[in-house]
């Protein structure tokens, strides 16, 4: 039965990739190959502990004191990362789809971009919900990027751009978990699989239907 669930999870993710691939790889004419730039992982930065911040969203301003009573997932990266930003968030859509429609109404997973530069709120609309239709991408200035990814011990690190003025951004890859009453309650590492997430997850629906 586990090796069963595995083989689905690795081909729903295999899926999710070639999707990925085929919707948001686009490259250019002449010098493909050099569209895709090397990419690291970050370890995290300071010590996690979160707190309530506001961000731009496809529809405008969007808080995270918006979804007080709902358990937060977030997760930093950028619309342009070729491997650890899909992996991530296509474990994180899984889980979400693993969830009771009842445990997922009271989930919100939030993507915020550490590239306010390429990713605007037109392309994060775009980007975010193909991984999952709940999934929200935020942007904002540099500096309120940053303040919301110390505050949360997010680190991230622009990359000189390539010839052809290509970029990475090496990030850290941890996903957050806010709880119903806004609190950092903890964070998943990267690659965290969507059984543990779901776990992670209902742990804390239970934890605030206790208080």
């Amino acid at each position: 039965m586990r090796t069963r669930g595995f083989l689905i999870a690795s081909i729903a993710l295999l899926a999710a990739a070639l999707l990925y691939l085929a919707v948001f790889w686009n490259p250019l004419p002449q010098r493909p190959i050099e569209r895709i730039v090397a990419h690291g992982r970050l370890p995290p930065g300071t010590a996690p502990r979160g707190g309530d911040f506001v961000l731009q969203g496809p529809q405008g301003p969007v808080a995270l004191a918006d979804y007080r009573g709902k358990v937060v997932l977030i997760y930093f990266g950028y619309t342009w990362c070729p491997d650890v930003c899909p992996t991530s968030l296509s474990l994180l859509a899984q889980a979400i789809a693993d969830l009771e429609a009842a445990e997922r109404e009271r989930v919100q997973p939030i993507f915020i971009s550490v590239d306010p530069e390429r990713d605007t709120p037109a392309r994060l609309k775009e980007y975010a919900p193909f991984f999952h239709p709940a999934l929200i991408g935020l942007s904002g200035s540099r500096e309120q990027i940053a303040a919301v990814a110390s505050a949360y011990g997010s680190s991230y690190q622009k990359q000189p751009p390539n010839a052809e003025g290509n970029y990475a951004v090496d990030h850290s890859s941890a996903t957050y978990v806010v709880d119903p009453q806004g609190r950092l309650a903890g964070s998943l590492p990267h690659a965290s699989s969507p059984a543990q997430i779901v776990a992670f997850v209902r742990q804390q629906l239970a934890a605030g239907e206790a208080r």
